[in-house]
């Protein structure tokens, strides 16, 4: 007999916004995160409005609980500090993963789905039932698991997924800043070689800088704190920036082996979402709205097709595929291209130079990696 109807595994926005939706329509549902909250994760922290209807659906009110930032305006620079700057259609908030992440768990709970702190050593499918064994020796059984436990985990290598079998050639770093000088109302991106950092304020007043670079670029140096005095301040804006910035964190965080190889989005009729199903390259700022998004289209999925103990699996996964493939594949395919594209000083230069001649091809740019508002 099943202990939950839903089992998520893992507690970031995907799997976090699952357990409010699925809970909210009164299933039985557990998620499964192995690291309490709050806690800061790398992440750029900036989140396109395409999400708030949805969140009000939900009765999700970031405005008045966490009050982010109003974040209307991009900046883009080449690494020879070439620039542009056009609106955001939809505009953007800026919230700190630690507050987010932690309201959410809090909402998921209220709704009555259950919350444990604990890591997934295994997961077995057999006779229409998964099993999942825990680090603490607990067992539970459900009919249906989400998979959303992020960008590269150990399930991914005891799942057998291909995309794990390959290294990834990218890292990112995070860190908190105070610079009372950098616009409330901006999302800057800025090129350096090998990499491109984001930055962006959160509601709490700092100045998140999130920068993603290759392997080939940063192992030159010993540490982030080298990369940045060698590396990231060849270009003016963010040598401007670090210039007059007081590091919040005693020590930036980082994550390796980041993959934008695409992913299987199903593996034994496990459900995958946000980064576990595929990961948009941060510079399109949109990775945590599509995170969210994806939870809806898997809840909805779910909920169209298991009633009472009546279980159709083969539409589920067909409609989930359906869905997630019509709004993601095509943001993720031009996400690709435009990193080739501004990574490469030639490339970059090239594109920032028909951006300023056609000011209008930015926006397009922006209309093509971010969706529209989510109902």
């Amino acid at each position: 007999m099943a202990d939950f109807e839903v089992i998520i595994v893992g507690g970031g926005l995907a799997g976090l916004t699952a357990a409010i939706h699925l809970s909210r329509e009164g299933k039985k549902v557990l998620l499964l995160e192995k690291k309490a909250y709050p806690r800061h994760k790398v992440c750029g922290e900036y989140l396109s409005n395409e999400i708030l209807p949805y969140f009000n659906f939900l009765d999700i009110d970031l405005e008045t609980e966490l009050k982010p930032v109003k974040i209307t305006n991009l900046l883009y620079s080449t690494q020879n500090a070439k620039s542009t700057k056009t609106s955001l259609n939809l505009g953007g908030i800026g919230i700190s993963r630690y507050a987010l992440d932690n309201f959410l768990c809090n909402k998921a709970k209220k709704n009555g789905a259950e919350i444990l702190i604990d890591s997934v050593e295994e997961i077995n499918f057999e006779k229409d039932e998964f099993t999942l064994k825990l680090s603490s020796g607990k067992e539970f059984k459900t009919p249906i698991v989400l998979g959303a436990f992020g960008k590269r985990a150990n399930l991914d290598k005891s799942l057998k997924r291909e995309f794990f079998k390959e290294k990834s050639s990218w890292l990112a770093v995070k860190g908190h800043y105070e610079n009372p000088d950098f616009p409330e109302d901006l999302v800057a991106l800025h090129n350096f070689e090998g990499g491109y950092c984001g930055l962006s304020k959160t509601e709490t007043g700092v100045v998140n800088a999130c920068y993603m670079v290759s392997y080939k670029s940063f192992k030159k140096y010993k540490n982030p704190e080298e990369f940045k005095e060698k590396v990231l301040v060849q270009n003016a804006y963010l040598k401007g920036f670090f210039k007059n910035a007081k590091p919040v964190f005693k020590k930036d965080l980082s994550i390796a082996q980041i993959s934008f190889q695409k992913k299987s989005l199903i593996n034994n009729h496990i459900l995958m979402l946000g980064d576990a199903a595929g990961l948009i390259h941060p510079l399109c700022g949109n990775g945590m709205a599509m995170a969210i998004h994806s939870a809806k289209i898997a809840s909805e999925a779910v909920l169209a097709n298991f009633s009472n103990t009546n279980l159709d699996r083969e539409n589920l996964e067909k409609q989930y595929l359906q869905n997630w493939n019509a709004n993601f594949r095509k943001r993720l395919k031009t996400g690709r291209m435009l990193q080739t594209i501004l990574i490469n000083p030639i490339f970059a230069s090239t594109s920032q130079n028909l951006v300023k001649k056609f000011p209008y091809l930015l926006e397009k740019i922006i209309s093509k990696t971010h969706g529209q508002p989510i109902v």
